[in-house]
C-alpha cells in the first residue's frame, strides 16, 4: 500500500479551471488501483489537500504516465495547477 498527500495549488484566476481538472484527473485513479481518501479545499479556494491510496508504487506511477491525465493537462496549459506530493505513513 503506497499512502500519498498532494498538495495542489491553482493558477491565480484559474481556480474553477483548476477544480475542473482535479475532478477529471482524480477520476482517473481507479483505473491505476488508487483511491481518494480525503479531499480538503482552502478556504480561500485557492489550494486543495488530497489524500490518495495506491495499491501499490506501479499503480501510482502508471498513474503519472497515463495518457488522458496528460491530455487534460496539456489542454489547461498555464493555467493548471501545481502539485506538491509526499509518500506518507501512519505513524
Amino acid at each position: 500500500m503506497l499512502t500519498l498527500v498532494a498538495v495542489v495549488e491553482y493558477a491565480a484566476g484559474a481556480e474553477a479551471a483548476g477544480q475542473r481538472y482535479e475532478d477529471n484527473v482524480l477520476a482517473l485513479l481507479d483505473r491505476h488501483g488508487g483511491r481518494l481518501e480525503r479531499r480538503l479545499r482552502g478556504t480561500d479556494g485557492r489550494a486543495e489537500v488530497h489524500v490518495i491510496r495506491f495499491d501499490g508504487r506501479a499503480g501510482y506511477e502508471s498513474f503519472l504516465v497515463d495518457p488522458e491525465r496528460a491530455a487534460l493537462r496539456t489542454a489547461l496549459g498555464e493555467a493548471a495547477p501545481t502539485t506538491r506530493v509526499i509518500e506518507v505513513h501512519e505513524g
